[in-house]
């Protein structure tokens, strides 16, 4: 972690999701860096080595269950625990993503910013 900071990627197609979310995280002092569809969120994932990702599941260009996949696949991001933060509610949905490797399943609706950042804190403390 830089200067002490958790470092955060969001992958969040929603604008205004992803600035409201951003805006809580830096608010906690966490360092935040966002991508806007599953291909760029990947790239950076790989550039920045983040300390948790926060991964939408329905994304233009690539969707969040092949970035999961991907980021399992490669030994630099494997390790880095990962929420997913979507709409999509089925239990089938939430099965995948976690079968595939995902430490939680938050549904956007069900969940305030203030909630995601307690379940960031806790994943992160159990990872230490």
């Amino acid at each position: 972690m830089s200067d002490g900071k958790i470092k955060i990627l969001l992958i969040e197609d929603d604008p205004f999701l992803s600035s409201m979310y951003s805006t809580k995280f830096e608010l906690e002092n966490f360092q935040v860096f966002s991508g806007d569809d599953g291909r760029k969120g990947l790239d950076l994932a790989m550039a920045e080595i983040p300390d948790i990702i926060l991964l939408d599941i329905l994304m233009p260009v690539m969707n969040g269950f092949e970035v999961l996949e991907n980021l399992k696949k490669d030994d630099r991001t494997k390790n880095i625990p990962v929420i997913l933060l979507t709409n999509l509610n089925q239990k089938d949905d939430i099965e995948k993503g976690l079968t595939m490797g995902a430490n939680d399943y938050l549904i956007k609706a069900h969940f305030m910013p203030s909630e995601v950042v307690e379940k960031i804190r806790k994943v992160i403390g159990g990872q230490k």
